[in-house]
């Protein structure tokens, strides 16, 4: 019997192909031409429509932060900050002191109690530690090309000139807060080809690469089993339906959704950050600087407004100069490519408190720190050695 190959029921690309039809149990089956159909994998340039305001615009990854107008008014001059005379905290007591050691010793498995019961403590030294803080709250705004299936929503392209990227309204979240916004751009709306699928709504199914049918599993292609008796799952053709695209050699457009066309826009995405510093200046007490930046002190000075000046007054020169360096390095930073909406700076007095205390007829030491009372006892005299089974 002369073999007849199985068509795909997609002869030509986007044409259902009435061919089709059942063939001789049993008889050899050969797969047709793969079709050879590869869609762009990105838009063409040529797609997007050159808007006045916006020729940067490209798709997916924005153009870029765009830099703000120069103000049309001059903008509020800093000014200094309220004056702070008292720089001083007060010591903690060794009853407090004791209870943050004790609190460290139960919170470690391997730690005995005997330290925290039989120590005696003998000396405590208080030691004042500034934290300056600069806080930079700022919104950019970048814009990219976007698309979406064309399901009839309106279109503005050429209607108007489009508002300029720092021309649309957006609603700035509370100060200090970070937050997004996707604004679309009006009247740039237009209504495109998919570029994916060439308008046609369906793309070759990658499964069985648009020929609807795929090599039997079972009898690799043969038609027949091992053991000479028809193949049952193929019903001795060799072939079968591709599962994927039910055997049509082709699936809905994931780009347009089968719509065919695509609804092409301007995105504006408004973003508001808050690019914060610290300065902690170092100190003598033997505490490593990395433990202080996970607690709090008291808040000794706090200044906020459109731009800070720097601090002025202060008793440690270490701190005037960090202020001084990174309020002009922010402003320096971020007035190019974004708006400066406020500026905050603050100054913490972390308490640090050194503990000497002796047990067993030897001198040790732990710090106590912070408003939460942490602790840092590296050479804590009383651990044992537990073993994970």
């Amino acid at each position: 019997m002369e073999s007849t190959p199985i068509l795909s029921s997609y002869g030509s690309y986007g044409t259902a192909n009435p061919g089709y039809a059942p063939i001789a149990e049993g008889s050899p089956v050969f797969a047709p031409p793969v079709c050879d159909f590869h869609g762009p994998s990105a838009p063409p340039a040529s797609m997007f429509d050159s808007v006045p305001g916006y020729e940067g615009t490209v798709a997916g990854s924005g153009g870029g932060y765009l830099p703000p107008p120069i103000p049309s008014y001059p903008a509020p001059q800093p000014q200094p900050g309220p004056a702070q005379s008292n720089w001083n905290i007060p010591s903690i007591t060794e009853d407090t002191a004791r209870e943050a050691f004790s609190q460290y010793a139960s919170s470690k498995c391997c730690y005995s109690s005997a330290p925290v019961k039989d120590g005696v403590i003998t000396n405590m030294e208080a030691y004042n530690t500034y934290r300056y803080r600069l806080e930079t709250f700022i919104e950019s705004r970048t814009t990219e090309w976007s698309q979406q299936p064309y399901n009839g929503q309106p279109v503005d392209a050429y209607t108007q000139s489009p508002p300029g990227p720092w021309d649309i309204p957006a609603k700035a979240p509370t100060f200090f807060q970070d937050d997004k916004q996707v604004i679309k751009v009006p009247n740039t709306s237009s209504v495109k080809n998919c570029h994916t699928c060439l308008g046609m709504g369906r793309t070759p199914c990658k499964e069985c690469a648009g020929v609807g049918n795929k090599i039997c599993w079972v009898c690799n292609g043969a038609g027949n089993r091992s053991s000479g008796d028809r193949c049952h799952h193929c019903q001795g053709r060799g072939r079968v339906n591709c599962s994927h695209c039910h055997g049509q050699g082709s699936r809905e457009c994931e780009t347009c959704k089968g719509k065919r066309q695509l609804l092409v826009f301007i995105n504006l995405k408004v973003i508001w950050t808050n690019n914060l510093d610290d300065y902690i200046v170092e100190q003598s007490s033997g505490l490593h600087v990395v433990n202080l930046s996970k607690v709090s002190g008291q808040e000794m000075f706090r200044d906020a407004q459109y731009m800070v000046y720097p601090v002025m007054g202060f008793p440690d020169p270490n701190v005037v100069r960090a202020a001084e360096r990174l309020v002009r390095e922010h402003q320096a930073r971020f007035s190019q490519t974004s708006r400066i909406l406020q500026q905050r700076q603050t100054i913490e007095l972390i308490p640090i408190t050194k503990v000497t205390y002796k047990w067993k007829g030897d001198s040790h030491i732990y710090f106590v720190y912070g408003n939460e009372f942490k602790v840092s006892a590296d050479n804590y005299p009383a651990t044992c050695c537990c073993t994970v089974m």
